[in-house]
């Protein structure tokens, strides 16, 4: 039994990881792989309303994904966004990144490579994981204009969609902690947390929400 003082720190961390960047036209969109599927939705959509002319979908597998996703996060994402109306020519796969700085590296990367000039990045990911991919593409790729997106939806919608109460909590403690630990390596833009979000992370990590920790 979730108690009501986990769901009200939960939704801390969940408005406290949404950007809420307004959505406009950039150079291209990046959909960033993970176990949830509406993120090729999201940016199918954000494709269709000329937000981008291009769409890179990254992500290898993981643990989360290996099933359900057996050939590969970018490879189910591009699949969806075909059934969706992208055409296919609109899309590049990048089929190695099996973390966040990866799938910001590998993207720049292999649109480097195809000579594609990148001026401004819509990133699409996970509600919970924005301001993670937001701080990880401007520690790794400065001198553009980075924005996030993500499905526009409640927490408790999410867990719904999800199925997994506690998986949804237990990914959101883990990207809280990586805001924490990552500046110091390198990996990410260091962000000011609240110390109510602090709060609302100790009490969760207290509770046992703690699998996704590193």
């Amino acid at each position: 039994m979730i108690s009501e003082q986990v769901w009200t720190d939960a939704q801390v961390l969940w408005d406290f990881q949404k950007m809420n960047h307004e959505p406009r036209p950039c150079s291209v969109g990046i959909g960033l792989g993970s176990h949830d599927l509406s993120v090729a939705d999201v940016t199918a959509d954000l494709y269709h309303r000329g937000m981008f002319p291009l769409i890179v979908f990254t992500g290898a597998t993981s643990r989360t994904t290996v099933d359900r996703m057996p050939r590969g996060e970018a490879e189910h994402y591009r699949d969806r966004a075909l059934e969706l109306g992208v055409p296919a020519s609109a899309m590049l796969v990048e089929p190695e990144a099996r973390n966040t700085g990866e799938n910001i590296r590998f993207s720049r990367a292999l649109l480097e490579e195809r000579d594609i000039a990148v001026s401004s990045v819509l990133l699409v990911s996970k509600p919970y994981e924005e301001r993670r991919a937001y701080a990880t593409a401007c520690q790794l790729w400065p001198g553009i204009e980075i924005l996030s997106a993500s499905a526009p939806m409640r927490l408790a919608k999410y867990v719904d969609l999800i199925g997994d109460p506690k998986l949804v909590l237990d990914m959101l403690v883990g990207a809280q902690q990586r805001l924490l630990l990552y500046p110091d390596q390198g990996f990410m833009l260091r962000q000011e947390i609240p110390a109510s979000v602090m709060a609302a992370y100790k009490r969760l990590c207290a509770e046992g929400f703690t699998s996704r920790l590193i």
